[in-house]
């Protein structure tokens, strides 16, 4: 299971880029910076949930603990991911990185990994409906 996580995963951070570059381009020109960032982060999590309900199946966790495992590892990971190739990948210094996190200033990223670490749980109660 932890192999199929983690190809899943990676196809996630495929689809974050491509939304992320879509963001850039078309969302943050025709809304502003943080509307852009709004619409883009919800985007996000609604096709990690799309995706993670198409592929819970493949996933197959054995139960509920299985399903949490997976999305606590994918949250991680997308943490790590964010923080280390941010900063020593794009040159992002940390305060900007941390920056996306501060909800009071309308940054709403905190929902991706939360979204991430959620969808595996969600996905397989609601495919055992």
């Amino acid at each position: 299971m932890l192999i199929r996580a983690s190809i899943c995963w990676v196809l996630l951070m495929i689809l974050a880029i491509a939304l992320g570059a879509i963001r850039q381009s078309l969302l943050v020109p025709y809304l502003g910076a943080a509307r852009g960032h709004v619409v883009g982060t919800l985007c996000l999590c609604l096709a990690v949930f799309l995706t993670t309900l198409a592929l819970i199946p493949w996933l197959h966790p054995k139960d509920e603990a299985d399903a949490w495992r997976i999305g606590l590892l994918w949250a991680g990971l997308v943490i790590a991911f964010e923080f280390l190739a941010g900063h020593f990948v794009f040159g992002a210094p940390w305060g900007q990185l941390l920056a996306d996190y501060d909800v009071s200033s309308g940054r709403v990223w905190i929902l991706v990994p939360f979204t991430t670490a959620v969808a595996p749980w969600l996905a397989t109660r609601l495919r055992r409906l």
